[in-house]
């Protein structure tokens, strides 16, 4: 699925389930699996590693097609900031990349000065 989300897309989000503090982290890549549940850990089959998930609420519809739950899933990758610091992405981010710090249920969360340009830089402007 697309890693890119609209708003539409997380309408029946109950809660952000944070497996990692999202506080420790510069930015988190957003993605949107089909699960065969709409609560608990979701299995995940990315390279990196699952920081957070969203469960939905009891009356989240599953998909049609497919008879799964739509939900979001927060992870990063092993070349990522948190990882890298140095690396690719010592400034910028992916497109998919928000501050965790934005998230909450039915919010796509947000780019900000941290998630683009690292920690070292809303340092120096707080």
């Amino acid at each position: 699925m697309s890693s890119l989300l609209q708003a539409s897309d997380i309408t029946h989000e109950d809660k952000v389930v944070w497996l990692e503090d999202p506080a420790e982290l510069d930015y988190v890549r957003q993605a949107l699996d089909k699960t065969p549940r709409r609560r608990g850990k979701p299995r995940y089959y990315r390279d990196g590693r699952m920081v957070g998930f969203a469960e939905l609420c009891d009356t989240a519809e599953a998909d049609p097609d497919s008879g799964l739950q739509k939900r979001r899933v927060f992870y990063l990758l092993p070349h990522d900031r948190d990882a890298e610091p140095d690396g690719l992405y010592r400034a910028g981010a992916p497109g998919e990349a928000v501050d965790p710090r934005t998230i909450e249920p039915r919010h796509v969360g947000m780019k900000t000065e941290r998630s683009q340009q690292g920690s070292a830089a809303a340092r120096t402007t707080a």
